[in-house]
């Protein structure tokens, strides 16, 4: 448990403690804390409710082709883990190279914020301890999804197409992502618009037809249960209803401020959902988590004073704390987390 509370301490202490070093110095800090955190989520040991689930997809992957693990739902996931077994690698290679492109996208992410250290506080319990641990497929597709959500913003459009479509290769689920940039694109909508919905169809044929029966009937018709479904949907919503409380304080830019929105009003559709298949929308709600690290990013914002910015700053750091303490005490699942191993240590 303690390896967990030292992940989180380092962001706070970012936070608490803020030093304006010259850029290149601040660069390689970031760079440092991100690698030291891949290696703690890539390097784990029998760690994550799914861990013995992905030894046996790596196990299979390993007898494969070429052509079968192409062919295979999430190709991308069974050809990067047939490749690292080709190359003599176990399976823990495969979760580091995961927890390299989770930890690239949240770094980028995160210095995008007016608080980036305050962002990263935000991403530790949930988005790298849970995520980056349990989820395997979906925290590579996640990372990819930060750093479209940053292209976005900049109204990189393709970019963000490019990044989607490639976490889609490892969890079809990131597919739902591509409708966010036609609804947020001030430029050239039309055009925006006709992208968008040509690749979500490439991405539906090439990703999703042959298996949108099996998802319907898993998620939907099973009535699968998700146990922190609700909890981790309500941890969404918080931010969303600031977002459409206090938008334009937090997002003066306009064209910003419509992706976040749109991002809000999704977060907060989950809820009705809920009864339907909280597993299901829990895993959508995964794609929406960066919604959290981006408005308490801003959250000072709020404060009109150092003094009332202050308790703003200990609240959040407060909040996520209660967060990762009753995460790892109390849920039922956290005990496929507890110990932490490390693998070149064990």
């Amino acid at each position: 448990m303690i390896t967990y509370w030292i992940m989180f301490l380092v962001a706070a202490c970012g936070v608490l403690v803020p030093r304006h070093l010259p850029a290149p110095q601040a660069r390689v800090v970031w760079w440092t804390v991100g690698l030291i955190f891949a290696l703690l989520i890539g390097l784990r040991h029998e760690v994550g409710a799914d861990w013995f689930n992905y030894l046996g997809h790596f196990n299979r992957a390993s007898q494969m082709s070429f052509a079968e693990a192409a062919s295979m739902v999430d190709p991308g996931h069974y050809v990067l883990n047939m490749w690292v077994a080709r190359l003599g690698g176990e399976v823990h290679g495969v979760n580091l190279i995961y927890a390299l492109v989770l930890m690239w996208g949240a770094i980028v992410f995160c210095r995008s914020q007016p608080n980036p250290w305050l962002a990263l506080l935000a991403a530790v319990p949930y988005m790298l301890i849970v995520v980056g641990m349990g989820y395997t497929r979906q925290s590579v597709a996640l990372g990819l999804a930060l750093l479209g959500l940053v292209a976005l913003g900049e109204q990189r459009i393709r970019t963000f197409v490019i990044c989607v479509a490639v976490g889609a290769l490892f969890h079809k689920s990131a597919v739902l992502l591509l409708p966010i940039a036609a609804l947020a694109s001030s430029r050239n909508r039309f055009f925006t618009g006709a992208m968008v919905l040509l690749a979500t169809g490439l991405m539906y044929y090439l990703v999703l037809a042959d298996s949108a029966d099996t998802l319907w009937t898993n998620y939907v018709e099973a009535e699968r249960q998700s146990q922190g479904g609700a909890i981790r949907v309500a941890m969404n919503a918080v931010p969303a209803l600031l977002m459409l409380l206090f938008g334009r304080r937090l997002v003066p830019d306009p064209e910003e401020r419509k992706l976040w929105l749109w991002l809000a009003v999704f977060a907060l559709a989950c809820i009705p959902f809920l009864p339907l298949s909280s597993t299901a929308v829990d895993r959508v709600a995964l794609y929406l988590i960066p919604l959290q690290l981006f408005v308490f990013a801003r959250l000072p914002r709020l404060a009109a004073t150092t003094k009332t910015r202050t308790p703003l700053v200990l609240g959040v750091v407060a909040y996520y704390a209660t967060v990762q303490y009753v995460w790892l005490n109390l849920s039922s699942h956290s005990e496929h987390w507890l110990p932490y191993q490390f693998i070149p240590l064990t």
